[in-house]
């Protein structure tokens, strides 16, 4: 179906008739009191029955030019469409001569006004009809505009969640090995165990793009056991975030990126033991703060992790990110959506 069909339905084109007509033979109404002025019984009565005639054609008439512009010649030209009323409007005026000379016998159907109305809704119906055209082509351009620029938002949503995966695989199977080299069954089956868990709702993220905040802290509690075995609870979490704060939203895997870039860049150890904090300020925003205990050789990384967030949450909440180093805090604000 054609979006015009909906936008003109049979009964708007009716609607539009009526008024249209209305205002085209408004000479002929404001002259019918002094016309009829002159006339009495049969005479009145046949006047009458004239300008009632003279009304509905003309409602037929702009029905029939606005469903043939509006509706049936949507790609055609500015001459293609003239032409086309031209031929329907000189049809359409000699079948009302010729109707008012056989049944009504009245002699004014080749006066000035007349001819005025009915040139006057041929150029009516073309201008109408070629602006309504333009108006539905660029309504359609902007769409599909509409349409590519999410296309590709998504698109290149898709590839930033997806780089997400084998990072984060390389990091987990650094821990599993660790643990198998340690040869501690009980905790590797464990380990295996969560690992699957994790990677179950990462895969099932590649279908999502915000989550509420509740669901991700809930990754984070099943992702901190990995952890803490990974560094023999020389890392811990402390979340605080109030229960009335937890349907707020954030872009799927928003903390995973955070947790690994701590691993990376900081010494975790007796001596460096790690205490992530994750809360809410007071504008709503979930702060991850953690000390830094830089190593002494940077980390082989270019910056993928916290680029590739900032590019999420831009796509998604058109807000961006805020990073602070103080004090030997790392902190990152992460906007929330309501």
């Amino acid at each position: 179906m054609k979006p015009t069909d909906n936008k003109y339905s049979p009964l708007k084109l009716g609607v539009i008739s009526l008024i249209s007509a209305l205002v085209i033979i408004y000479p002929n109404i404001a002259c019918l009191p002094w016309e009829l002025s002159f006339l009495d019984g049969a005479a009145r009565a046949g006047h009458w029955q004239h300008f009632a005639f003279r009304y509905l054609f003309f409602v037929l008439l702009i029905g029939v030019l606005a469903w043939s512009n509006l509706r049936r010649m949507e790609a055609s030209s500015f001459g293609k469409r003239f032409g086309c009323n031209l031929l329907v409007t000189a049809t359409a005026y000699a079948l009302y001569v010729g109707a008012s000379l056989l049944f009504f016998k009245r002699g004014d159907c080749f006066g000035s006004i007349l001819l005025f109305q009915f040139v006057v809704m041929c150029l009516l119906a073309t201008f109408v009809g070629y602006i309504a055209q333009l108006y539905s082509e660029r309504i359609a351009r902007q769409q599909e505009i509409e349409q590519l620029k999410m296309e590709n938002l998504q698109s290149r949503y898709d590839a930033l969640t997806n780089q997400i995966n084998p990072h984060f695989l390389f990091n987990s199977l650094n821990g599993l090995t660790a643990l198998i080299r340690k040869d501690n069954e009980g905790d590797t089956l464990e380990y295996v165990n969560k690992m699957s868990d994790i990677f179950r709702y990462i895969l099932q993220s590649d279908r999502k793009g915000l989550v509420p905040l509740d669901e991700e802290i809930a990754f984070v509690q099943s992702f901190r056991y990995m952890m803490e075995v990974r560094f023999a609870h020389k890392l811990a979490f402390h979340i605080d975030v109030p229960d009335a704060k937890r349907q707020l939203q954030l872009p799927v895997l928003s903390l995973l990126p955070l947790i690994d870039n701590i691993m990376m860049h900081n010494i975790i150890d007796s001596r460096h033991k790690m205490e992530i904090t994750v809360g809410m300020n007071d504008a709503d925003e979930l702060v991850v703060s953690n000390p830094c205990y830089p190593k002494l050789s940077p980390a082989p990384t270019n910056g993928t992790g916290l680029r590739n967030l900032e590019n999420r949450f831009l796509l998604l909440l058109d807000r961006q990110i805020r990073i602070e180093t103080s004090e030997g805090r790392f902190t990152v604000y992460l906007p929330l959506k309501p």
